[in-house]
């Protein structure tokens, strides 16, 4: 079993399938992480005695500072931090003290549609505006540049009779709930490796 940290903005619908999906002999959550008081998220992490955290770049009010942050994580023995829709940055020295240990879901095949700004909708509008005819999702290795680390796995979807980027989102989120659960489990067991600069993922 490996302990686990969930980073979460907005209604966590990854965190809920990691949760639900993946074995609880195999997982343990020990923390969710957000960047938004009223994140949709905690209460669902409140309800399975989940703990919650609020981080920010300096310690105000509820939240703690990332340094802070740095030390709750290794002092609960987490092994994989995963961001689930996790709309804030990270600083580089987060990235470096748990490097290799931060994955992140985008919602489209990178590296097309990635970088700064590229979250959510804004996401899928830009690939209904392309007229691509596929999208999908990415798990990637979290780097210090936005949707830049190594590609772990991905899925694609068939978009080409879409009339919305709504609707890619859909289909898109359909497959997130498939893949995430999938490679944290896949950590889980150790199965996931780095050779020759390629991830592979073995049976």
């Amino acid at each position: 079993m490996i302990n686990i940290a969930v980073f979460v903005s907005g209604r966590g619908s990854n965190f809920r399938a990691i949760s639900e999906k993946v074995s609880a002999d195999k997982i343990k959550i020990v923390a969710l992480v957000s960047n938004r008081i009223d994140c949709p998220a905690v209460e669902y992490a409140k309800m399975n005695d989940i703990p919650v955290y609020f981080a920010a770049e300096e310690a105000k009010g509820e939240f703690i500072s990332y340094d802070d942050l740095i030390e709750v994580l290794k002092s609960r023995g987490v092994e994989l931090i995963v961001l689930a829709g996790f709309l804030k940055k990270i600083p580089d020295r987060f990235v470096d003290t748990f490097e290799n240990m931060i994955i992140n879901i985008h919602p489209a095949l990178l590296p097309a549609f990635g970088g700064k700004g590229m979250y959510g909708l804004n996401v899928h509008k830009a690939v209904f505006e392309s007229s691509a005819k596929v999208s999908g999702a990415t798990i990637h290795f979290v780097d210090k540049i936005y949707d830049n680390g190594k590609i772990i796995m991905q899925k694609c979807v068939d978009i080409s009779d879409v009339k919305s980027p709504e609707e890619i989102a859909e289909r898109v989120l359909k497959i997130e709930h498939e893949i995430l659960p999938y490679v944290v489990e896949k950590f889980a067991e150790g199965k996931i490796s780095i050779q020759n600069n390629r991830v592979i993922i073995t049976e």
